[in-house]
């Protein structure tokens, strides 16, 4: 069986805490990823992830379509246009570098498979600082995105509501676990909403085509706070996960 290679970009972070104890203080870091929930989904399948987390990905996200070509899909996760776009030999030594975010367009419309999943660095993001609205990103996506800060918390909890039938949701029966929240977006026409947040019509996720290639949008997260851990215990989660990135993939 083709095996599916998924390189998700994102996903991590530093922590820092600073310790006040009467007249003295002190700081202590921590580094923390939110992947491993959907590493544990997707061990016994035919999924590769390969995860870059965010201090990575200035340096490393490919930079060529031949890059790109070492993977089936691409995903973003939490991490906002600017580590992408700025490579450090623009950032800090004024050099011209590739513009990684047409690339990946280009890519994709050429047939390669690209998803955005939601959190506080995705689409527009905590104060409209992912900044992905305008950029090829955007243009390729199933959905449209805010100017603005775009999350919703809903933290007494939303389910999802099923729309349509499709391959990434087949075989899950049941009801599904609860929610906390998910970025604002607006389905493109054309676009098909698979699942919807709660009893409205904000979409939770979406699914198109760019030119040759398939696209998605997932606008909660993978992973807490927003995706409880109740839901990554639930059986649904693994399933929902393999079949949409071989859905995204074309298997």
């Amino acid at each position: 069986m083709t095996r599916t290679r998924v390189l998700l970009a994102g996903e991590s972070w530093i922590s820092q805490t600073t310790h006040v104890k009467g007249f003295d203080k002190f700081s202590t870091a921590e580094y923390q990823t939110g992947i491993d929930g959907l590493r544990a989904a997707l061990e016994d399948s035919d999924i590769d992830l390969v995860h870059m987390p965010g201090h990575e990905v200035p340096t490393r996200f490919p930079a060529t379509l031949e890059a790109m070509d070492a993977y089936d899909v691409i995903v973003i996760s939490d991490i906002g246009a600017n580590s992408i776009l700025l490579h450090p030999d623009t950032f800090v030594r004024g050099r011209r570098t590739p513009d990684r975010l047409k690339l990946l367009a280009e890519w994709v419309k050429k047939g390669g498979a690209f998803m955005m999943i939601g959190g506080y660095y995705s689409f527009q993001g905590l104060g409209g600082e992912a900044r992905y609205r305008g950029t090829p990103v955007e243009a390729m996506l199933p959905v449209s995105i805010h100017p603005w800060d775009d999350r919703v918390e809903v933290p007494d909890g939303f389910l999802p509501r099923r729309l349509t039938e499709h391959p990434a949701i087949a075989g899950i029966d049941g009801d599904w676990p609860w929610l906390l929240g998910y970025n604002e977006v607006v389905a493109k026409p054309g676009a098909e909403v698979v699942l919807a947040a709660g009893d409205g019509d904000h979409p939770l996720l979406v699914v198109g085509t760019h030119g040759n290639g398939r696209t998605a949008a997932w606008t909660s997260d993978i992973g807490p706070h927003w995706l409880p851990q109740e839901f990554i215990d639930w059986p649904g989660y693994a399933r929902l996960w393999q079949q949409t990135f071989a859905w995204l993939a074309g298997r």
